[in-house]
């Protein structure tokens, strides 16, 4: 049987480090925490992703708040999905309690309290920072894959894309992109066939109905301007702490596709503004997307392929993912197998499937002499978890039970009245809160129709009168002006006038 001196050689063995790290707890042996066995994930492979997993009230969400806290303190920002409205609190000290003392004993990690630089934002209409963003920064590609179309049906909407570019349209939201659905099917549909080919009407109509069911979960609202500059997401506050930025997505909860949308936006745009930073010493940003499975559940296979393809690519970039979910299977197996961290607290097993779903799980972590991996996954405590991660050399850690550390910041959410004051005070409230609606692909598309329709109208009407005017020309004579000239032009009318004549002369 392996002694307490052995397992904690081999932890410290597994998790030494010789750059910096964050401590995440101290590991656990036989149900003991131990004060000399400390859980450390080096700062260079956190832009390998992750993992946090675990059933409801055992601790996911304070796992996320302590590694938050973490990198903020040592200068790297956090991007954190806030579905639920739990994380607020991180913007306020908390309050050292007797079972947080008690803990942080037991791994003899010291604990005061702190709050953190923090900006709230929103994809509703909720208080916060707005984030939008224009149809034309999604670009032809990405647009289709969001609304899930054939091949047919993307190939219009590339058309689309580049009869706007050809005229200099901007697609700024989606009226914008409707717009220009119903001109290429009806006033524009000869200039579209006569440059682009022809179009059916049946593929813009399936299209103008998948934009309507993405309208409908709210996606008018993200769509538009002022478009999100993500470096905004990479500010540190004046005492070098990282911000934490919350989106607060707690009214999204049932619009899975507008959530999905939004977040392979967000991680395309970031791939693509930040510059590439090979095997550098710490991430620039860390993202936490909690409910994860809202991403997933209904994304189509394109969609899946583009966020794996995502996940693959920006590590590079320097940016680390965390999926937060209940169960590692939420998470499709081509993207789990891309985390290098796994943070793993209880699951529950009530039924038959259950059990079952705990046998795959264990079988994700590294083999241990030390623990049975299936039986430790149910009897885990609150606020403990499975550890494992990449060392600095990129090979995976020892599996450790650990003992979490306790959130330094408040374990509640904010009132209305200190989420009123972050907002006021933050800049980039101000900077992004302006609905700006300039001149786009509607209104030019409009007046091109109004144009068309009155020229039209002119045409017609000059038509009119020119065949008015023949047919005024070649009408014939009416009844009593034929009766006139017969008259004029008699024999008896002319001798009588002349007569007339002869005699006023003769006088």
């Amino acid at each position: 049987m392996a002694s307490k001196e052995d397992f904690i050689s081999h932890i410290n063995t597994g998790y030494a480090t010789k750059g910096e790290s964050i401590t995440l707890g101290g590991a656990i042996f036989n149900g003991e925490a131990l004060p000399d066995a400390h859980i450390k994930i080096p700062l260079k492979t956190l832009n390998r992703h992750g993992l946090i997993a675990g059933a409801t009230g055992t601790g996911k969400t304070k796992t996320i708040q302590v590694f938050s806290e973490q990198l903020s303190l040592l200068g790297i920002p956090v991007l954190m999905m806030d579905i639920k409205g739990d994380f607020s609190g991180i913007a306020k000290p908390g309050i050292e309690q007797p079972f947080i003392t008690e803990r942080h004993s037991k791994i003899n990690i010291p604990y005061q309290v702190s709050g953190f630089p923090v900006e709230l934002l929103t994809l509703s209409k909720q208080n916060g920072v707005r984030l939008r963003a224009t149809v034309s920064e999604f670009g032809p590609v990405l647009f289709s894959r969001i609304l899930d179309l054939n091949d047919t049906q993307a190939g219009v909407v590339a058309v689309i894309f580049k009869y706007c570019d050809d005229n200099q349209m901007p697609l700024l939201d989606l009226k914008d992109i409707k717009k220009v659905i119903n001109y290429i099917t009806e006033e524009g549909k000869a200039e579209i066939e006569e440059h682009y080919g022809k179009i059916s009407t049946s593929t813009t109509g399936t299209i103008l109905r998948k934009i309507i069911e993405l309208e409908q979960q709210g996606a008018d609202i993200f769509f538009g301007e002022v478009s999100f500059d993500v470096n905004d997401l990479m500010r540190i506050d004046e005492n070098g702490k990282g911000y934490v930025n919350i989106i607060r997505l707690t009214d999204i909860q049932d619009k899975p596709k507008l959530f999905s949308t939004f977040m392979l936006s967000l991680l395309a745009e970031i791939y693509n503004v930040m510059p590439e930073q090979g095997d550098s010493g710490q991430p620039e940003l860390v993202i936490f997307i909690d409910e994860a499975h809202l991403i997933f559940n209904q994304a189509s296979k394109a969609l899946l392929d583009q966020i794996e393809t995502i996940v693959k690519l920006i590590r590079s970039k320097g940016i680390g993912i965390y999926f937060v979910t209940q169960n590692p299977m939420d998470v499709p197996s081509s993207v789990l197998a891309q985390l290098g961290l796994k943070i793993q607290h209880a699951l529950r097993a009530f039924t038959a499937n259950d059990r079952k779903a705990i046998k795959m799980t264990s079988e994700n972590y590294p083999i241990s002499e030390y623990y049975k991996t299936d039986e430790l996954l149910t009897s885990l405590g609150t606020g403990e978890a499975l550890v494992t991660a990449l060392n600095e050399k990129g090979i995976p850690t020892p599996l450790a039970a650990t003992m979490m550390r306790a959130p330094m910041s408040r374990m509640d959410v904010l009132t209305d009245a200190e989420i009123g004051e972050i907002n006021n005070s933050s800049k980039l409230t101000r900077k992004y809160n302006e609905v700006i609606d300039r001149e786009s692909a509607y209104e030019m598309l409009t007046k091109k129709i109004q144009d068309i329709q009155q020229q039209a109208a002119e045409t017609a009407q000059k038509e009119q009168e020119a065949k008015q005017e023949k047919k005024a020309a070649n009408e014939p004579m009416s009844q009593t002006t034929k009766s006139i000239i017969k008259v004029v032009t008699s024999a008896t009318f002319i001798r009588g006038f002349f007569g007339v004549l002869t005699k006023i002369f003769k006088k």
